[in-house]
């Protein structure tokens, strides 16, 4: 079986956190990746079924994808060593080169703007605002806060296994 991409050419960018690091309990809640120890921080799981439906969407996007995430120099760390410890890498496909940081999540529109993204998968509705108008596909990724109204600019995908309902064809 091999996972083909419905739009060629595309480029697709992933947020990081409660995308692929696993959150709280509650939706919305702050992890312990972020605020624990960094032993703790190194025992945070991975979002279910994140590393393989990555590691299909790199295949169906030729190798196009990137990681962009709102962090400082602390979390960028963490982050970092963390994907390491899970080897992440090696899971995907992907390489450290692909792992964006910025300081506001307003900024990953000018990550999106410079690596030409036309997809994004983020669980932030602010951050997909900030990508209308930029990024042509926009996924708000797994449960939310609050309900979010249906929107003709982005889908929502509650885990990833509707990510690949939306993006891959087998």
């Amino acid at each position: 079986m091999s996972d083909s991409l419905l739009v060629s050419k595309s480029r697709l960018g992933i947020d990081i956190g409660r995308v692929i690091i696993g959150g709280g309990d509650q939706p919305g809640a702050d992890t312990v990746f972020l605020n624990g120890s960094d032993d703790r921080a190194m025992q945070t799981p991975a979002i279910p079924e994140a590393f393989a439906s990555i590691a299909s969407l790199y295949r169906a996007f030729d190798g196009r994808v990137w990681l962009v995430s709102k962090a400082g120099a602390r979390i960028r760390d963490r982050t970092l060593r963390w994907f390491a410890a899970q080897q992440f890498y090696c899971a995907t496909g992907l390489t450290p080169e692909r792992v964006r940081f910025c300081r506001e999540r307003a900024e990953k529109a000018e990550h999106a703007k410079v690596l030409g993204l036309t997809h994004f998968i983020d669980d932030r509705s602010d951050v997909l605002e900030a990508l209308h108008g930029i990024v042509p596909n926009l996924i708000l990724f797994g449960p939310q806060r609050r309900p979010i109204a249906h929107s003709d600019w982005f889908s929502t995908a509650r885990d990833w296994a509707a990510v690949r309902r939306l993006w891959l064809t087998t």
